[in-house]
């Protein structure tokens, strides 16, 4: 049932197998699913604010737009599937290195949202970081303005992203070291900020705070370690499993590193039984060798090439006082798409 309330805020966890809920509303689904029998982290879900779902809701669409952003240029480009109550199809149902980008991204995407609706006053449960002005300075600055509390929003995302995933099996202990790999990248992503002040702009004094970088640095980071990203097995030994690398002489993961368990599927060619629209139409660079380049993005398949004319402003020109005028000029525009 956590897995159905996750599918309907957007949680990538509950893309794999499960379905939405059929109530209409996510109100509706509680008032028809609070019974005594329900879990009791189910009662915890469905007793939150109407804003704290919505701010859940907000860290998965930015976990998902980052995730678009980032493999923009790539087989797989984190697309969407509109008639799927999964957002991604049953693509995430094999436990790749996708898969592991999207749950540290997701993840990391709940915290920040969370970490910012409190700094803002959005949340009334939350507000700024004052554990963090006990911290010495060593009188290089004073602690000031609202340092951002990110200790509970990642502890807010590892009660609500993490609740349904077994310890037990493979595929959790895979979701559980993902999950925490992106809040631990979205925690080393804290700067801080700083403002001086003193007379005619001189920095007698220093205040500062701290807050969370852009998340695009976040989903940067991750994409890095998706790269990197470590085939695992679990080890059912004694006690707890553990995952292990599957090549003996590979340095065991850290914390922040992004791990898998199954190769990655031809994502090539269209499945749609997994979701996957293969890269035919997609258009590629025809003079790059990376990832967008079309000899790669197109699997070997070829590209066709296509004109076309465009309109374009040009011959721009800044007229006192205060505005710029531009022509317009038809261009022709070279684009390649995959076969």
């Amino acid at each position: 049932m956590i897995e159905e309330i996750r599918g309907y805020l957007g949680m990538p966890s509950a893309l794999d197998e499960t379905a939405l809920p059929a109530a209409a509303s996510f109100d509706e689904f509680c008032r028809h699913n609070l019974s005594p029998n329900i879990k009791h982290s189910t009662r915890d879900i469905c007793s939150l604010s109407r804003i704290t779902l919505e701010t859940i809701g907000r860290g998965a669409q930015l976990g998902i737009e980052e995730c678009q952003h980032q493999f923009r240029m790539s087989r797989w480009n984190c697309s969407t599937q509109q008639d799927d109550h999964r957002v991604f199809g049953k693509v995430l149902g094999i436990s790749s290195r996708e898969k592991a980008f999207v749950h540290a991204i997701s993840a990391a995407g709940v915290a920040y949202s969370i970490t910012r609706a409190c700094s803002k006053g959005e949340l009334t449960e939350c507000g700024c970081d004052s554990n963090i002005r006990s911290k010495q300075t060593r009188g290089r600055w004073q602690w000031g303005g609202c340092s951002e509390d990110i200790s509970y929003g990642t502890q807010f995302s590892r009660d609500f992203v993490d609740l349904g995933e077994e310890i037990t099996s493979p595929q959790g202990l895979m979701n559980l070291h993902n999950n925490e790999a992106g809040r631990r990248t979205l925690r080393s992503n804290a700067e801080l900020t700083c403002k001086c002040h003193g007379v005619s702009g001189s920095c007698q004094l220093q205040v500062c705070w701290r807050r969370l970088k852009p998340f695009r640095s976040i989903g940067e980071e991750l994409l890095q370690r998706y790269d990197g990203a470590t085939q695992v097995h679990a080890s059912l030994g004694r006690g707890r499993p553990k995952l292990k690398p599957v090549t003996r002489d590979v340095k065991r993961p850290g914390k922040k590193d992004l791990v898998y368990i199954e190769d990655s599927p031809d994502y090539c060619q269209e499945d749609t039984s997994l979701g996957i629209l293969g890269t035919t139409g997609r258009a590629c660079n025809a003079t790059s060798y990376g990832l967008d380049g079309c000899r790669l993005l197109c699997c070997g398949r070829g590209y066709i090439t296509k004109v076309r004319e465009v309109s374009e402003k040009c011959n721009c020109k800044f007229v006192w006082c205060c505005e710029v005028k531009c022509e317009k000029c038809r261009v022709k525009k070279v684009e390649h798409f995959c076969k």
